[in-house]
C-alpha cells in the first residue's frame, strides 16, 4: 500500500472513534459533578444528624495521656502501697510549661479520679495546685495496676479528661470479678439504679438513696448538684461524662431521694457507675455496674 493510501486509512479511522465516543458520550449523559457536602449546601438537611456523628466520633475521655497539645505528666509512675501516698502531677500545657490557669467546672478547677484497672479503690479527689503548676494529693493505694483521670478545663482552652498509669507494686490478692448490679449499699446507705444505657443515645439515669428503707429527702449540695456520677468502660477504662439533671437552688431539683442524671456512652457493653453523694456531712461512694445496650 502507497504512501497516500495509508495516509487517508488512517484518518478514516480517527474519524470513526471519534463518532463513537460522542455516540457513548451522548447516551450515558455528562459525569456528575461531586455532590456537595451538607457544610457546602447549608448542612441543616439531616437535621443536625451531621453534628452527632462528629461528636460520636469523638474519642471517650481518659483514653489518652496527651490531648489539644495539653499532656498529664506524672511526677512518678510507680508508687508505693498505703494510705496517704502522695501524689504529684503536672499539666503540660502546647507551649512545654506547666498550666496554672484554669477554669471552675463543678466548684473545682480540677477533678482527679483514681481506679485499679479491675475497677475497685476508686477516689474521686480534689488535689492542690501549687505556684509552680503541680498539683498534690494523697491517694490510698493497693497492689496493683491503676488508672488516674484529670478531669479540667484550662483556661482559654477546651475542657479535657486525660489519663495516665500509675502502677503499685506488691502482691495483688486474688478477688472475684464484680458483678452487675443496680443496687449498691455503703455505709448504711441503699443506691437503687432505675433507667438503661443505649449506645450512642442520650440515657435518662436515675439513682434512689435509701437509709434503713426510708428515702433520704434532704442530701446535701455536693460539686454543684445532688450527687456525681462517673462512668468507666468495662475493658479501656474509657471515662464517660454524665450531666446531672439539675442542681440545687434551681427551684425543680428536689434534695433526694432521686437524683437523675443523662448519660451518653459510646457503645454497648459493661459499665461500672461511681455515685458520690453527701449526707449528714459525709461524701459517700456507691458503685454499681451495668450493661449497655444496642439502639
Amino acid at each position: 500500500m502507497n504512501t497516500p493510501t495509508r495516509v487517508a486509512g488512517f484518518l478514516l479511522g480517527i474519524g470513526a472513534l471519534f463518532g463513537a465516543s460522542f455516540a457513548v458520550g451522548s447516551a450515558v449523559g455528562p459525569v456528575a459533578a461531586e455532590p456537595e457536602t451538607h457544610e457546602e449546601a447549608g448542612g441543616h438537611a439531616d437535621g443536625g444528624h451531621a453534628e452527632v456523628a462528629a461528636a460520636a466520633e469523638q474519642p471517650p475521655g481518659g483514653l489518652m495521656t496527651s490531648q489539644d497539645g495539653y499532656r498529664l505528666v506524672l511526677d512518678r509512675t510507680q508508687q508505693g502501697p498505703g494510705r496517704d501516698q502522695p501524689l504529684a502531677f503536672h499539666v503540660e500545657g502546647p507551649d512545654g510549661m506547666p498550666v496554672t490557669a484554669y477554669d471552675v467546672e463543678h466548684d473545682k478547677r480540677l477533678h482527679l479520679i483514681a481506679v485499679r484497672r479491675d475497677f475497685r479503690g476508686f477516689q474521686h479527689v480534689h488535689p492542690v495546685l501549687g505556684d509552680d503548676g503541680t498539683w498534690r494529693v494523697p491517694l490510698d493505694l493497693t497492689p496493683g495496676p491503676w488508672r488516674v483521670f484529670a478531669d479540667f478545663h484550662p483556661t482559654g482552652g477546651e475542657a479535657l479528661t486525660l489519663g495516665a498509669d500509675l502502677s503499685v507494686p506488691g502482691p495483688v490478692a486474688a478477688t472475684p470479678d464484680l458483678p452487675d448490679t443496680r443496687v449498691a449499699t455503703v455505709d448504711g446507705y441503699t443506691v437503687t439504679l432505675t433507667g438503661d444505657l443505649v449506645a450512642g443515645e442520650h440515657s435518662a439515669l436515675s439513682l434512689e438513696v435509701t437509709r434503713d428503707g426510708e428515702p433520704v429527702t434532704d442530701l446535701q449540695p455536693y460539686l454543684g448538684a445532688y450527687g456525681h456520677l462517673v462512668a468507666l468502660r468495662e475493658g479501656d477504662l474509657a471515662y464517660l461524662h454524665v450531666h446531672p439533671g439539675g442542681e440545687p437552688g434551681d427551684g425543680v431539683t428536689e434534695p433526694g431521694p432521686t437524683v437523675g442524671f443523662t448519660a451518653e456512652v459510646p457503645s454497648a457493653g459493661g459499665y461500672h457507675l461511681y455515685l458520690d453523694f453527701r449526707h449528714d456531712g459525709v461524701v459517700r461512694t456507691a458503685q454499681l455496674a451495668v450493661e449497655a445496650g444496642r439502639p
